[in-house]
């Protein structure tokens, strides 16, 4: 019966997330996650959602493994097949989950990378060389959103000294402050942004066109080379202004509405670190 065959679930079950209004990022997730398990279990011959057993789901992880998935990523990948499952038993489909007494593979969750003052300022002068590049820089520093946020922005988002964040990902909507650095910088930009963009988007390519993430990963990158910062990705400058906003005295609460996070546990991990290095700061002064 077509009813049982995986493909045709699958396709039901991306329905029930459009209707739980699950973001389009969400949604693109867990069909490519669910999508995956599904080639392999063809590789099992199994198309009928009623021959798989919890064996099935533990090859396709210990797959993932052996193929260089990290670990987290396949942590991640064992969600969205449970998450999967658990809707096709809520919906009567199945009778039992057979997720439901499977570990998730044990790794160790790599502390964030945070810039040292040292090379906080190194970044900042160097993109200061390019109007554009150093708006994307002092938005990322200055505010902590996501590189894809940063790439969705449009004008009519930009509101006197704040920006509107739209849904993103597991972010949340909200209204993010902008600093004097980050709004000057933006308001030079602008002003050299000219008026013949194909789109409304706020960073855009030389051709009028939307700056994708990619290019935007580039930009940072090339910046990061340029002054020898080792080891950084664009996600680290947003992990610094989660740093340096615990560093002067921000709230736990007031951080996570600002960032996005969903979870009071995303940002405490921060504390810690932000600890470690001010009792590092302390030993180094008694020297």
């Amino acid at each position: 019966m077509d009813s049982y065959i995986l493909p045709k679930l699958l396709e039901k079950f991306v329905s029930y997330l459009q209707h739980q209004e699950k973001s389009k990022f969400t949604i693109v997730a867990y069909k490519k996650d669910i999508e995956q398990f599904i080639g392999y279990l063809t590789t099992q011959e199994k198309t009928d959602i009623r021959d798989v057993k919890k064996e099935d789901v533990e090859g396709f992880i210990a797959k993932l493994i052996k193929d260089n998935y990290t670990k987290k990523s396949a942590s991640r990948k064992l969600n969205s097949i449970r998450t999967f499952f658990r809707y096709l038993k809520n919906e009567t489909i199945i009778e039992h989950n057979p997720t439901f007494d499977i570990s998730h593979p044990k790794y160790t969750s790599t502390p964030p990378r945070i810039l040292s003052k040292l090379e906080y300022r190194a970044l900042r002068d160097i993109a200061k060389e390019d109007i554009r590049t150093y708006a994307l820089v002092e938005v990322l520093l200055q505010t902590g959103i996501k590189i894809g946020e940063l790439a969705t922005l449009i004008l009519p988002d930009i509101k006197d000294e704040t920006l509107h964040i739209n849904p993103y990902g597991k972010n949340i909507e909200r209204e993010v402050p902008l600093n004097k650095a980050a709004k000057k910088s933006l308001d030079d930009y602008l002003k050299t942004r000219g008026e013949n963009s194909k789109d409304n988007h706020i960073f855009i390519t030389r051709t009028g066109n939307p700056l994708l993430i990619r290019n935007i990963r580039q930009i940072i990158d090339r910046c990061f080379q340029e002054v020898g910062i080792e080891n950084a990705t664009v996600n680290d400058l947003r992990n610094t202004f989660i740093a340096h906003q615990l560093t002067n005295g921000a709230s736990l609460e007031y951080i996570a509405k600002i960032v996005g996070h969903r979870r009071l546990s995303s940002t405490e991990r921060f504390l810690n670190l932000v600890k470690q290095e001010a009792e590092r700061k302390e030993k180094l002064g008694e020297l």
